[in-house]
Parts: C-alpha cells; structure tokens; sequence
C-alpha cells in the first residue's frame, strides 16, 4: 500500500505594493509675522519668516509701527499653488503690511486653482494696516482669495483690495475672493466676489461690474466710529462709501483700470483712515 504525498500548499502570489500617495500638485508657501510691543514705544518682530515665492523684508515704519514688505522671489501663485499670508499683532502694536508688486495669477499646467489666503490677528490695542498691490487675474488662471481678519474690540484694521481684471487688451481668468471679519468674536463683515469665465452669470452685467475691469475695496474698523459713525455716502460717479453694524466703514469702488482705482482709494484713505 502506498501513501500519496502530501499536497503541496498553494502558491500565493504576492500583493502588489501599493504605490505612494502623489504628492500635492503645486507649490505650498506660507509667510508668517509676529508683531509685538516692544516696551519702549515701537514694535518688534519677533517672527518674520517666508519661504519660497513669499520673501518678507523689514522697512522703516511710522512712530510706533513696524514695517513689513512682502517681496514675491518667484512668479506665482500659479494653478496648484497654496500660499498663505499670516500675521499675529499682539496688544498694543502696529504693524503695516504692504507688498513690492503686483501679484499675478497664472494658469498651472493641470488646470487646478491655486490659493492665497491671509490671515490676521489683531489683540488689544493693535492696529494694522495691510496695504498689498493690485492682483491681477490672468487669462486662463483660476485663482481662490480668501481674506479672514479677527479682532479684540478696540483693534483697529485698515485694508485695502485691489482687483485687476487681466492684463491689458486680455481677458481675466477666473477669480473667487471672500473677506470675513471677526471683530469680538461676532461676524463684521463677510462678502464674497467671482467673475471671469465659470462665475455666475450677471457678474459683468449692470448689476455687476457693469464692463469695469478694475474694482477694489477699503475697509477701516476703527473703535473712534462707534462715537461718530461717517454717513453712507457716494464717492463721485464708481465710488461709495458704507457704514458697517460696528465700528467700521467699508468703500467699495469700480474703475476700467488700476491707476483709476488706486486714486479713488487713495482719496477714501486720506479721509477714513489713518
């Protein structure tokens, strides 16, 4: 009698590795500024690190303010690119904020959009003063702004945005920017723009940018309008000026270039700001 062998086991085919996750498409970019009192009057900045495309670079302030220039080193934001803006000012300083050039929106490779948020934080008794140059949407891009500013009571805020259409003789890309306010923990303000090509209809019609190419905005939160709050009011033909449930006004302008827009901003500067 003869015993069989025993069956061999079963082969089993090894798992294919599982390949790794791809990495994020584009660039990822974050420039960060703490601002702080120094105890003699001005204000330090014990933070002030950037990198890739947002170089950050120390200028000469006013008074008790520190100044910041954000230097772009590359172009971008390009589609794919997240970059971030953040800024802490603790209580009692100052702190102004402004940029070198233009920032320009450029179509990516795969179509994604890019990103530019910024975020600042004002304590008691700070003040800041973001001032950036105009961004322009550039044809193709498809770029995504977000603007979040959270603010003790009597922090004061003075902003200003600026939006340019595509360069000249081109048209935009798309553009979606929000801006939202915290002031005390309650809602200020929370507004949100698109326009170009995949915004909803209506956004360059009569009720919208009305054929303009330029529109821009000035916000100033500042605790002396809870005792006198300046009127709404219209600011010659594409400008007009609107008091806000807080301390705070908000202009909001439109104008077929850059140069145009700046001057009627300027001229709400010099009157709500400081």
């Amino acid at each position: 009698m003869t015993t069989a062998p025993p069956a061999a086991p079963p082969v089993r085919s090894a798992a294919p590795p599982v390949p790794p996750a791809p990495p994020p498409a584009g660039l990822r970019a974050t420039a960060r500024i703490r601002a702080a009192a120094d105890g003699r009057g001005g204000t330090a900045l014990p933070v002030l690190t950037g990198e890739g495309p947002l170089a950050l670079r120390r200028t000469r302030g006013s008074g008790a303010e520190a100044g910041v220039m954000l230097v772009g080193a590359m172009s971008a934001p390009l589609g794919g690119d997240h970059l971030a803006v953040e800024a802490d000012v603790g209580p009692g300083a100052r702190l102004a904020l402004a940029s070198a050039a233009a920032t320009l929106a450029l179509p990516g490779r795969g179509g994604e959009p890019a990103r530019y948020d910024v975020r600042i934080t004002a304590a008691e008794g700070a003040a800041v003063r973001w001032l950036p140059e105009p961004l322009v949407s550039v044809r193709g891009s498809d770029l995504r702004v977000r603007t979040r500013a959270e603010l003790a009571p009597d922090a004061r805020l003075l902003l200003r945005e600026e939006q340019v259409l595509g360069r000249t003789g081109e048209e935009p890309g798309l553009l979606r920017s929000r801006l939202t306010v915290v002031r005390d923990g309650r809602p200020l303000l929370d507004q949100e723009l698109a326009c170009g090509p995949g915004a909803p209809g209506g956004w360059d019609g009569p009720a919208g940018l009305a054929g303009h190419r330029a529109v821009g905005q000035l916000l100033v939160v500042d605790p002396r309008f809870a005792r006198e709050a300046p009127p709404a009011a219209v600011l010659g033909e594409q400008a007009v000026v609107t008091p806000l449930a807080g301390p705070a006004v908000l202009v909001t302008a439109l104008a077929p270039d850059a140069l145009r827009l700046r001057g009627l901003l300027d001229a709400a500067c010099r009157t709500y700001g400081w």
